[in-house]
């Protein structure tokens, strides 16, 4: 997969009240160009924005690229990377047999992740990584039209 075009993506969600008004962001950088892309609904949770930035911004990739995807969701790496392989040899069921929460949004995720070759990187939230400060930006600006 070494001829597949490098991004660099950056993911945040943000929720106003859990559940409440949220929204998600993303950054994405290919050599020299920037994207940014950001969205938001009336009644959801962080988790699920986190998840819907991760998502939206791979299935926004025109071609299969090799991806570093930065998130200071642990909820999201983790889920990605480890617990996803026992909730689907568990029919989608978690260890303690209760349906796997937001299983849509995994799933999806998990189809736009096989398109990529994508490497998982957790970032400490709001510490000054100027990626992960413009995704939360983003997110944000995601969230506003939400808000009451």
């Amino acid at each position: 997969m070494s001829d597949l075009g490098e991004v660099t993506i950056y993911t945040d969600g943000a929720c106003s009240g859990n559940p409440g008004p949220g929204g998600w962001g993303a950054l994405l950088k290919f050599g020299d160009r920037q994207r940014e892309m950001l969205g938001g609904e009336k009644e959801t949770t962080n988790n699920k924005m986190e998840l819907m930035a991760a998502i939206a911004s791979l299935e926004a990739l025109k071609r299969p690229c090799k991806v570093k995807l930065y998130t200071d969701s642990n909820y999201v790496k983790n889920g990605i990377t480890t617990w996803i392989h026992g909730w689907k040899k568990n029919g989608w069921k978690t260890a303690a047999k209760k349906p796997v929460k937001n299983a849509d949004l995994w799933k999806a995720l998990l189809e736009a992740v096989n398109r990529h070759d994508v490497s998982w990187h957790w970032v400490k939230g709001h510490a000054g990584d100027p990626g992960n400060e413009k995704a939360d930006e983003l997110a944000r600006l995601g969230m506003e039209p939400f808000k009451r």
